[in-house]
């Protein structure tokens, strides 16, 4: 039986935690929405990125002495491992702390292309950067015992300590809070839209998550290939880095990054590179719907920051923005026609066809066939 958030949370409080930062993972989103109906908000804070959440319970910790808990996919641990390596270990500042993370890509268990090698050498990692952890799992009837062990270890001994969380541990958790519901345009919709847009020597650099997800399937409904499409399955953040090397490689070409507000924040020192390198052909479109939608549609930083101003602020690109198909209309040719670089906020509702599939062709030939199109 799959492990209530309530009596799992609880048993975090009993041992006195009372800080929670990370970045949202689908395994433990049913968690994540159990700690917003728990806590207030200055003591539930999404972080930009894993490192960032790793430093920002640190301090919590030097401050108040109390234990606190940094949740993350496993594939967002190296993002962390710099931090916990260079300020939380023993043999640096000793500083303890409960991380909490989703084992995706765990042999013997079906997941995605980017997962499956992270999986592979999870607890390899684990060992070798010297990180004691417990394993839990649905029908673990000793959870409660291993996160007492954890806490002992990380309190007695001063160093971070994981729990390993497998699929299926916990069951759905029904949240008390209900969301507002933007009712503006869908991202599937804006995507249809800058595709139809678009000529056919333009290079599309899209980030992960449902993004990639909607524009194969476009794609595929409009009979087209993928060559012009690099579809990110990983590496969340790094999609305007990944477009800004083809943009400077390629710089009679036009280069489309497909950006997303939680992966664009993840990473957002890359908007100094692109003022800094000002490429005239680099087009920074983000799709807003102001949540990490595809591990479970928790708020992003974007629901109180302007991003835009942002992009403004550093000074290199043009600035657009659209709400409605008529605003995207309207204003896409001039974002793709004048001088570069040039960024579009586009701001999307939360949400998804429920039957949206998941791309056909492995990442590996996506790669040889977009290389294959930058060429020509």
């Amino acid at each position: 039986m799959a492990i209530k958030p309530a009596d799992f949370y609880n048993q975090l409080v009993h041992h006195g935690v009372d800080f929670f930062t990370g970045v949202p993972d689908s395994l433990l989103k049913e968690f994540c929405l159990c700690i917003d109906d728990c806590i207030s908000g200055d003591k539930h804070i999404i972080a930009a990125n894993e490192g960032n959440a790793i430093a920002l319970a640190s301090g919590y910790y030097l401050a108040q002495k109390s234990l606190p808990l940094v949740y993350m996919q496993n594939s967002g641990l190296g993002n962390a491992i710099n931090p916990l390596l260079s300020l939380c270990d023993p043999d640096v500042y000793s500083i303890p702390l409960l991380i909490l993370v989703g084992w995706r890509g765990e042999p013997g268990v079906i997941d995605e292309p980017q997962h499956v090698k992270q999986g592979k050498v999870q607890l390899d990692l684990l060992e070798t950067m010297d990180i004691p952890y417990e394993i839990i799992s649905q029908n673990d009837d000793q959870y409660s015992m291993k996160i007492s062990s954890a806490v002992k270890i990380a309190k007695t001994k001063n160093r971070p300590v994981v729990l390993l969380i497998k699929k299926g541990t916990f069951e759905k958790y029904q949240s008390g809070t209900s969301k507002s519901v933007n009712q503006g345009m869908s991202r599937e919709e804006a995507l249809e839209v800058i595709l139809d847009n678009l000529d056919d020597k333009a290079i599309v650099v899209s980030t992960t998550g449902k993004t990639s997800r909607e524009i194969f399937e476009i794609r595929e409904n409009n009979h087209q290939t993928h060559q012009q499409d690099f579809l990110m399955v990983g590496s969340m953040g790094h999609c305007s880095s990944i477009a800004l090397g083809i943009a400077l490689a390629k710089p009679f070409r036009q280069v489309v990054c497909i950006d997303g507000d939680g992966a664009m924040l993840m990473h957002l020192g890359s908007l100094t590179s692109i003022a800094t390198l000002k490429p005239k052909n680099f087009r920074h479109i983000l799709m807003n719907n102001e949540v990490h939608e595809s591990v479970g549609g928790q708020e992003t930083a974007a629901k109180k920051i302007n991003l835009s101003a942002i992009v403004e602020a550093v000074g290199s690109s043009n600035v657009f923005k659209a709400k409605t198909s008529v605003d995207l209309e309207s204003n896409f040719t001039n974002f793709m026609a004048c001088s570069g670089p040039s960024f579009l906020e586009i701001k999307i509702r939360p949400g998804s066809r429920k039957n949206l599939g998941r791309p056909t062709i492995k990442p590996v030939d996506n790669k040889e066939n977009f290389m294959k199109f930058l060429e020509n």
